[in-house]
């Protein structure tokens, strides 16, 4: 049976990402939707997307770009660091880059521009890294930079009082739009929560893999959903992006 199978924020932990898929156990009818932040966290970030290359000759794959692609992608291109990445996971993956040949990150900056902003399916779900903040959707966003960065859509699907009914002009018009979101960008366990969470129809998938906690893929049809080891457990002497 064929399955949509969208998977959180990696940040560098290769090894959970291969225990996940493993767990998973991907067919070659399966699409295989990331959420972005591949990079940045964990000692593996390069490697990650040398893997994510190769998988995608394997599987049908869509990559979405997160905020610490984008500052990648800017380092790979003009060799600046950008101090606030740099705090912020960069020094792992500028480590992670030391022994990769110049022809191998042309590839990788070939893969960060064919990224997606976002991607709807047949069934009108959208898959966005961050989110949106216009009401006519990501395509009539006027600041970009929110698909990489907006947590506004997430606190307002987290906030939305159940009592008021979709066809009350009260209702949010973004989460209108859209059979359902799937986003990242902003960890569960800032709720204490470690697996998936949704609010209405706003599934988050970044469980705090590059924080203490696990990295998940979800089922969009069934929500079920599998999980890695907590990834720190797998670096036992990094600390990912915790301080």
């Amino acid at each position: 049976m064929k399955r949509t199978l969208v998977i959180g924020d990696i940040h560098g932990g290769l090894k959970g990402l291969i225990q996940l898929l493993e767990l998973v156990k991907v067919s070659k009818t399966d699409k295989l939707i990331f959420l972005g932040d591949y990079v940045d966290g964990w000692s593996e970030s390069a490697q990650v997307i040398n893997f994510l290359i190769e998988l995608s000759q394997k599987y049908s794959c869509v990559f979405i770009k997160g905020n610490h692609d984008v500052w990648c992608q800017d380092w790979l291109i003009n060799q600046e660091i950008n101090d606030i990445w740099f705090l912020h996971g960069g020094k792992s993956t500028i480590d992670s880059y030391q022994n990769v040949d110049l022809s191998t990150k042309e590839k990788h900056l070939d893969f960060f521009a064919k990224m997606k902003d976002y991607y709807v399916d047949e069934n009108n779900n959208l898959f966005i890294h961050a989110g949106f903040s216009s009401m006519h959707g990501p395509e009539k966003e006027h600041y970009t930079t929110n698909y990489t960065w907006d947590r506004t859509l997430w606190e307002m699907a987290l906030t939305m009082d159940k009592r008021i009914k979709k066809d009350s002009l009260s209702y949010p018009k973004r989460l209108l739009i859209y059979n359902e979101i799937y986003i990242g960008h902003t960890p569960t366990l800032n709720y204490n929560i470690e697996v998936p969470m949704q609010g209405c129809n706003v599934w988050n998938i970044d469980t705090g893999a590059g924080f203490y906690g696990k990295l998940s893929c979800l089922d969009i049809e069934t929500k079920t959903f599998w999980q890695s080891d907590v990834v720190q457990s797998l670096y036992p002497k990094e600390n990912g992006r915790n301080k």
